[in-house]
């Protein structure tokens, strides 16, 4: 099939306030990963710009937290429908970013609508606080307010940056915050077309600033003075550096991180369904790039062989190719990085006794130039190995076998990460007793939805802090007030 008709890419600038600047302290040479060439400069911030922003944005807080909550939502809800209106050009711009295949891409930008939705559904709903005595305390009348923090530096990661601002975005601005977006400089795009939508929606200038930038931006934004709150989502590495810069004034810091979530399937489960999910989840959904996806598998021992055999099957029918490609269904990784390290883990695991059941080797061909890597199925991988313990954040999935419930539970638990999990059986009890034992931030059961808007999404351990989603999301973005008024 050809390929899907190319947008032009927009050029990359840094937003702050009303001003637009492809000036920064540097550039970055975004490399396209379908084909691995260059494509376009991205300016890259500096202590002064970052500076700028930051200062932007504070003078902004001041009229945005005024605005009547009844404002604060329409413009939200208006910047969701212009977001679902840009949904061919966001796909676009998500193939650009980091290949993400079209019809993924095309997905999530109906799914980040949802989120954007969802918050602006809240911002005139807040949760305002509640009366706490009336004739107690020596007869004082006391309450709580919830009131925004004002600045937030949101840092978000390259492998879904259109869902990482919507997940973090609207729920600070619902509240009354504003905030200064660093986006990795690997993933410029779609920042800047939703920097132009918040502009249309009539978000005023100075509420939202983009910082495209790499580590140095980073630090500048977590560390200033004016930035109240972090939320950030990436790495654990780059988590305790952040960490370590918010503990010196105890600035508060929302952490979505990794996973290494585990899919448990018994014997009872419908295993046809079982084993789409498990390939799709792994595989189709950004070419294993992303946080929550179960890489993971855990299969009892009496269905282990034919369900793994289901599995390699509808991995390997997954086409694998160029993201503009309308029947892709996995596309490249990120880049030449990414290739290294999963190469290394999938060798590795080799050695350390695991088995390819289908994939294993970097594809060449009409692909060579670009970072592709097919499907992987590992069986037989110990437990206590490289890959069943560290992401490989690439479409490898890691298959153990279990002898029953108990040592299914001890597997999933033995890891460092508690992001989510999947369990697969038609015995309702069992699903409850393991959906309270599961030791991570979300479980979903027979092939639920995961990390959608209306519930809090959040990790546990090396996965991070605080929740992302739901009314717990929004609740993130408050500071709490108590106050009390006696007699005199």
């Amino acid at each position: 099939m050809g390929l899907a008709t190319e947008s032009a890419l927009p050029e990359v600038s840094l937003r702050i306030g009303a001003a637009s600047r492809t000036s920064g302290a540097g550039v970055h040479h975004h490399v396209n990963p379908a084909t691995g060439a260059f494509d376009a400069p991205v300016p890259m911030a500096g202590v002064d710009d970052v500076d700028e922003a930051v200062h932007a944005a504070h003078q902004a807080f001041a009229v945005w937290k005024a605005t009547r909550a009844g404002t604060r939502a329409r413009a939200l809800l208006e910047l969701a429908r212009l977001v679902e209106g840009h949904t061919e050009e966001f796909a676009a711009l998500a193939t650009a970013d980091n290949g993400t295949p079209q019809a993924t891409a095309g997905a999530m930008v109906g799914a980040a609508a949802e989120w954007i939705r969802y918050y602006g559904g809240w911002a005139d709903k807040l949760p305002l606080g509640r009366v706490t005595s009336v004739a107690g305390a020596g007869g004082s009348f006391g309450h709580t307010l919830r009131q925004p923090y004002g600045v937030i530096g949101v840092v978000i990661t390259w492998n879904a940056p259109l869902m990482s601002l919507a997940m973090k975005v609207p729920a600070a601005l619902a509240a009354g915050n504003t905030v200064v977006v660093k986006p990795s400089e690997l993933t410029p795009f779609s920042a800047m077309l939703f920097a132009d939508l918040v502009r249309e929606a009539g978000i005023p200038d100075g509420v939202f600033n983009v910082v495209t930038g790499g580590a140095e931006a980073g630090a500048v934004l977590v560390a200033h003075p004016l930035v109240k709150k972090v939320t950030f989502t990436g790495g654990p590495e780059t988590a305790r550096k952040i960490t370590a810069a918010c503990a010196e004034t105890f600035k508060p810091v929302v952490l979505e991180l990794g996973g290494k979530s585990a899919n448990l399937v018994f014997a009872d489960a419908d295993l046809d369904a079982a084993a789409l999910h498990a390939a799709f989840m792994a595989f189709g959904i950004m070419t294993g790039q992303a946080c929550a996806l179960p890489t993971r598998l855990l299969v009892e021992d009496s269905i282990h062989d034919e369900f793994v055999a289901k599995v390699a099957a509808i991995a390997g029918s997954f086409k694998v190719g160029h993201p503009q490609e309308p029947d892709t269904v996995c596309g490249p990784v990120i880049n030449q990085g990414a290739i290294d390290r999963i190469e290394a883990m999938v060798a590795q695991a080799q050695n350390d006794g695991a088995r390819v059941v289908t994939g294993g080797a970097r594809l060449a061909g009409d692909l060579a130039a670009g970072f592709y890597y097919p499907p992987t199925v590992m069986a037989d991988v110990d437990p206590a190995s490289e890959l069943a313990q560290k992401e490989v954040f690439g479409p490898v999935l890691a298959v153990t076998r279990f002898t029953d419930e108990a040592h299914a539970l001890f597997l999933a638990n033995d890891t460092d990460y508690g992001l989510s999990g999947c369990i697969w059986t038609s015995d309702a009890r069992r699903a409850v007793r393991l959906v309270e034992q599961l030791e991570t931030g979300e479980v979903v059961v027979n092939g639920a939805p995961n990390a959608v808007a209306e519930r809090p999404f959040g990790g546990i351990g090396h996965s991070g802090t605080g929740n992302e989603g739901g009314l717990e999301g929004l609740e993130e973005f408050f500071w709490t007030k108590s106050v009390a008024y006696g007699n005199g």
